[in-house]
């Protein structure tokens, strides 16, 4: 009989994966569909000298920060330093290591770790810092720049739903980096909010095959914090609700 997928919990799934000086895919865009649970039993851990790839690194407090604050990381491969103080903090003080993507070449570099693609060209990037010590070439032409894929010894993922056996749903924008990472690690490890039997998804709609996906759990208390809440006045109108902020 094959081995389950199912974990109870994010400290369950992560056992016998960590080591230092590992590479960790974390899915997330800003602060959306971040693998919460996944990030906190990693500050559990205490697993240290960590390369991260994802987007960002959180922002002040919460997501990735957290590893961050507590020096587990020594190396981000992003393209986001956003609004996150400690991020260009340790960056400027040479105690983080910072390799900086265009935000379409680290998600086709990912999707290229996948997909088992070793390198790729693009136009992004050439004539920049971004291309420095990068082989470029001519096609048609034009100078392009070659970039190399990435793969990790674990990913760790977020997703709405998913069955017992990996196959996952995500909900609009939490999608973001999500699905290409699901496919670039050695091992993934998924959190879902909400974890159903096999035939309960929609065949059609699923968007990462259970294939990719080796461990699975149901996560509590998402948090779902905004990185930057922005507001508007609603439009004037008689009665009450007249001027209210949203």
């Amino acid at each position: 009989m094959a081995r389950s997928k199912v974990y109870p919990d994010a400290p369950a799934a992560l056992k016998g994966l960590t080591f230092d000086g590992m590479t960790i895919m974390s899915g997330g865009f800003g602060l959306c569909g971040n693998p919460e649970n996944l990030i906190a039993a990693l500050k559990e851990d205490g697993v240290g000298n960590i390369t991260i790839i994802s987007n960002n690194c959180g922002a002040d407090n919460y997501g990735l920060w957290v590893l961050l604050n507590n020096g587990q990381i020594r190396k981000m491969i992003s393209s986001y330093v956003g609004e996150n103080k400690l991020f260009e903090k340790l960056y400027l003080s040479g105690e983080l290591e910072l390799e900086l993507n265009p935000q379409g070449t680290l998600a086709e570099r990912i999707r290229a770790g996948g997909a088992g693609i070793p390198a790729f060209y693009t136009r992004t990037g050439v004539g920049t810092v971004v291309a420095d010590g990068k082989p470029t070439e001519e096609f048609d032409g034009l100078t392009y720049v070659r970039e190399s894929w990435l793969r990790a010894d674990l990913s760790i993922i977020k997703a709405w739903k998913g069955d017992t056996e990996g196959n996952l749903v995500y909900r609009k924008t939490a999608r973001n980096f999500n699905p290409m990472m699901a496919t670039a690690g050695k091992v993934t490890i998924a959190e879902v909010e909400e974890l159903v039997e096999p035939g309960e998804l929609d065949p059609d709609n699923i968007h990462t095959p259970g294939i990719f996906v080796q461990r699975i759990f149901e996560g509590t208390n998402y948090e779902k914090h905004i990185e930057r809440v922005t507001t508007r006045k609603r439009p004037a109108m008689n009665g009450a609700g007249a001027g209210e902020e949203v």
